[in-house]
């Protein structure tokens, strides 16, 4: 790392924050870069970008044979108030690369705003995973071109947007959290296809349950991140991870998935989580050696799951292994019964997982009530009634392949980028604004071009970072294509009411300040096309019940002899009344008593109380 003489520690000194207060033996997250490898650089730019102090050219060489002599693979150049100006950052990077073969990212480049820490922090992730990313993304390409696939390679973002494999061993902090991304990306997709607005997202798979929230058909991004951070209680914890400051997939998320093991304290109480037993040995009921409990293990005993096989037949199911797993680590220990232990799983998992719903509904100023859930993953769609229920959520969809719901994010995604520039001012001229914004935009424009974007694809959209004077977060408000007086103050007004929603309050006669201006690129490529499907009876086919079992729901002691359908049968305009269980390659879907489920013209189930 390369930096301002005596800023080395900035990225070790962070905010000064200590996530657990009262934890003794709260350990920070290790130093990515140890302090020798921090080079120190004279030179100085000021808040406003003028140049207070020359760059050292000799420092930079003497870091530069440091580099050399210690074999270093990647060099992030983080200068202090290069946002303003990154004149010096980018004299360093030409003369690093030119001296060096190594990966060198500048903090201006990926992060051209205030606050050091977060700049400086994102910087350094990045040249972390450069060298990491670029290795697997060239074995990538190698191996798809030897199976004779010659195009174009696009990963996921963060963000829910697409990105070129090239410019993504640039920019790998970008990519992190890419796979939860694509689910909502893919819920935002099909929520659109069959005419839904808002739609609450909920992945559940082996180990984690991942919520994210989707407004107007467009998914709520945030721009806090910390990368490798723990979470409590389904929030992040700030100050346990590295802050990355690119746009993320707004999600919270909690220890809840089918492989999630359940336990009995030392005060003889009832967990599940955080551990889990993975895909090997997976749950006792997998049969490859596990031992301890699990939601899976839970959800045989219950009847929800086959107790004979999953995945068409190719994963053996054995039932006396749950049986045996749950009956001696939780039964033996809580004097419970078997169905009363295996519910009790069930009813704690599902209650952590409703809090993440409402981290993400309610604790934003939305009401679930006014959502559609939208549940996937290989669990998900055995747990949502229960969690629809919870939040008096009155619609849940459960897609044609939930199992494999994130491929279809990534199949329907577009190519973005995003550009900003530090504004920092309480008044400002639309004219200057609107210049501002038409460079911002030709920026953003020829590196859509680069990836392959043809011009007629090419939507940009406008919007600025606003807060009250004085606060030390702002919030991302839409702009309107033509600017002006009126225009503007649309803007404020805009940002009175996302403060509103999101906090509670507002504060109209308060001065409002523009932070940030910013340019979201989009480009739009060719998405897959799910054709409707006449709808047909209500009643079934006999040929779509594979039989009946005896299943428990949670309600009352008895079991039921609940149905179970094949999906791959079922029919557009068939209604299947509750209870029953839906069975497909990919998920099982339960449906309480109470509940019915319509499959609609596309495929999809619509589950009602």
């Amino acid at each position: 790392m390369l930096t301002t003489k005596g800023f080395r520690d900035i990225i070790v000194i962070g905010r000064q924050q200590r996530p657990e207060l009262y934890n003794i033996f709260f350990q920070k997250p290790r130093e990515l870069i140890q302090r020798k490898y921090r080079f120190e650089i004279e030179e100085r730019t000021g808040p406003d970008g003028s140049e207070i102090m020359p760059l050292n050219q000799e420092d930079v060489k003497r870091a530069i044979s440091k580099i050399k002599e210690e074999g270093i693979k990647a060099v992030a150049i983080c200068f202090l108030n290069s946002y303003a100006n990154p004149t010096h950052e980018m004299k360093a990077k030409n003369l690093v690369e030119k001296e060096c073969k190594v990966f060198t990212v500048a903090s201006s480049e990926i992060c051209p705003e205030y606050r050091e820490y977060e700049r400086f922090s994102t910087a350094v992730v990045n040249a972390v995973l450069m060298p990491i990313v670029s290795s697997y993304l060239g074995r990538l390409r190698q191996g798809l071109e030897e199976m004779g696939l010659n195009c174009p390679l696009l990963m996921m973002k963060s963000s829910g947007g697409l990105i070129s494999s090239q410019r993504a061993v640039r920019m790998p902090a970008a990519i992190i959290e890419s796979g939860p991304a694509a689910g909502v990306i893919a819920a935002t997709f099909y929520a659109e296809l069959i005419g839904l607005e808002n739609v609450l997202s909920f992945d559940m798979g082996g180990t984690t349950a991942k919520a994210g929230t989707i407004v107007n058909r467009a998914p709520e991004v945030t721009r806090e991140y910390e990368v490798g951070g723990r979470t409590h209680k389904g929030r992040l914890v700030k100050g346990s991870g590295y802050p990355v400051r690119f746009p993320f997939i707004d999600l919270a998320e909690c220890s809840a998935g089918g492989g999630t093991i359940a336990w009995v304290d030392e005060g003889g109480f009832l967990r599940v989580g955080p551990i889990s037993a993975g895909s090997d040995p997976g749950p006792a009921c997998y049969g490859k050696g596990g031992s301890d409990p699990t939601v899976t293990d839970a959800n045989v005993i219950l009847g929800r799951l086959n107790p004979k096989y999953l995945l068409g037949g190719a994963l053996k199911i054995h039932k006396e292994l749950a049986e045996e797993a749950i009956r001696e680590k939780i039964c033996d220990s809580l004097g419970l019964d078997l169905v009363e232990a295996a519910n009790g799983v069930i009813e704690i998992v599902n209650s952590e997982m409703s809090r993440i719903l409402r981290i993400m509904s309610v604790e934003r100023g939305l009401d679930p009530r006014e959502f559609a859930l939208m549940a996937f993953g290989g669990a998900g769609p055995m747990h949502a009634c229960w969690l629809a229920e919870e939040l008096s959520i009155n619609l849940i969809i459960i897609p044609l392949d939930p199992g494999l719901f994130s491929a279809w994010g990534l199949m329907s995604a577009d190519v973005t980028h995003e550009v900003s520039k530090p504004l920092m001012t309480t008044s400002i001229d639309h004219e200057r604004l609107e210049d501002l914004f038409e460079s911002l935009e030709k920026e953003a424009r020829e590196v859509l071009l680069e990836q392959g974007i043809k011009e007629g694809k090419i939507f940009l959209f406008r919007e600025l970072d606003v807060r009250y004077l004085g606060q030390s977060y702002e919030l991302q408000v839409s702009v309107p294509p033509e600017l002006n007086e009126n225009s503007l103050n649309k803007v404020i007004e805009s940002f009175h009411e996302k403060h509103r929603r999101m906090y509670g309050y507002c504060m109209r006669d308060e001065e409002v300040e523009f932070v940030n201006a910013r340019i979201k690129a989009i480009g739009r490529i060719i998405r897959p096309n799910i054709p409707k499907q006449p709808l047909q009876g209500a009643v079934p086919d006999e040929n779509s019940i594979l039989g009946f079992r005896e299943v428990y729901f949670g309600r009352e002691e008895e079991f039921h002899k609940t149905p179970i359908y094949i999906r791959e049968r079922l029919k557009p305009g068939n209604v299947i009344e509750g209870p029953a269980i839906i069975e497909q390659y990919d998920t099982t879907t339960v449906i309480p008593p109470g509940w019915s489920a319509k499959v609609d013209e596309f495929g999809s189930l619509r589950v009602v109380q």
